[in-house]
């Protein structure tokens, strides 16, 4: 079993610029540019949690039972694992070698499997294991209509402080293929 992911490095850039964001929004000046940027923010946020996919770059940490989980990583996309540590039998945390596993990440779906001749090692009973991994699109790789769910939100909240049920609608259109839940 997965559990929610904590953000251990948030992303440093938001996959729509200021610039952008003024530009589709028709906003002249730098008056309302802390605003447009927290908007911006937040709706990047909306729109990853209303589809499981995380769009900005960052480091996650999750967390999980078992290696058996392994199976389906919870993560898209996937860009890389940074580490992955588990407490050995002793109940010493341990950091599994590279050697081990290897990432297959293919959109939406990814896995950390053994590599030939490979056994994952004991864990202690109860433990967890923390895989840490590196999410989300470049920049180059947004889906268009995750891109557009963004900006639609970003304007809808400097407009009107928040969103209408015709907004909230026309996001849901432009993300029904752009969802990935476990």
């Amino acid at each position: 079993m997965w559990y929610p992911p904590v953000v251990t490095v948030a992303p440093t850039s938001e996959p729509v610029t200021l610039a952008t964001a003024k530009t589709w929004g028709r906003l002249d000046g730098t008056d309302d540019d802390v605003r447009i940027t927290t908007a911006l923010t937040a709706a990047r946020a909306h729109v990853e949690s209303l589809t499981g996919v995380l769009l900005a770059q960052q480091t996650v940490a999750i967390k999980c039972d078992a290696f058996c989980d392994f199976e389906a990583v919870p993560l898209a996309p996937l860009r890389s694992i940074t580490s992955i540590t588990y407490t050995d039998s002793a109940g010493n945390t341990q950091t599994l070698s590279t050697s081990v596993y290897e990432v297959r990440a293919e959109g939406f779906v990814a896995a950390i499997v053994l590599k030939y001749g490979q056994a994952w090692p004991a864990i202690q009973p109860g433990s967890r294991i923390t895989v840490t991994a590196a999410c989300g699109y470049a920049d180059a790789d947004l889906p268009p209509a995750s891109l557009a769910a963004v900006q639609l939100l970003t304007v809808a909240m400097v407009d009107t402080g928040g969103f209408d049920q015709p907004t909230l609608d026309c996001v849901a259109a432009l993300l029904a293929n752009q969802r990935r839940f476990m």
